[in-house]
């Protein structure tokens, strides 16, 4: 860990973490985009999902990251809504992401094509 200094820096790194802190209570939306995923269109989704999110006024973050184990049902993506658990949509396409959007993120109504869990959130 970086040795703070000063006051400056501390105050620099308290702003840093409450940022942080603020981001987590944000929607947040990974689009796996593994090797399976990338072949299966996910950049497609990711570039819709951050342009209709935007034009909706929908605060939330969207990330890209690796495979996480739902190759046979790719694209995927895992939306995360305040204080909700993780939630995984497969096969998602234009259509389907545009439904999810509409329906459980503004919402919170659950849509077809949620994939059961293959892994455990740890807090």
């Amino acid at each position: 860990m970086k040795t703070i200094k000063s006051p400056a820096e501390l105050q620099k790194r308290k702003a840093e973490i409450l940022q942080r802190m603020n981001e987590k209570e944000k929607i947040r939306i990974r689009v796996h985009m593994g090797t399976s995923g990338q072949a299966s269109g996910a950049k497609v989704i990711y570039d819709f999902l951050k342009l209709e999110l935007e034009k909706r006024n929908i605060d939330a973050v969207v990330i890209s990251t690796g495979d996480m184990g739902y190759s046979y049902a790719e694209p995927t993506m895992e939306v995360t809504l305040p204080g909700e658990a993780p939630v995984v949509f497969g096969n998602v396409d234009k259509l389907k992401a545009d439904e999810i959007i509409e329906k459980y993120i503004k919402n919170g109504e659950l849509v077809d094509g949620i994939l059961p869990a293959n892994y455990r959130v740890i807090n």
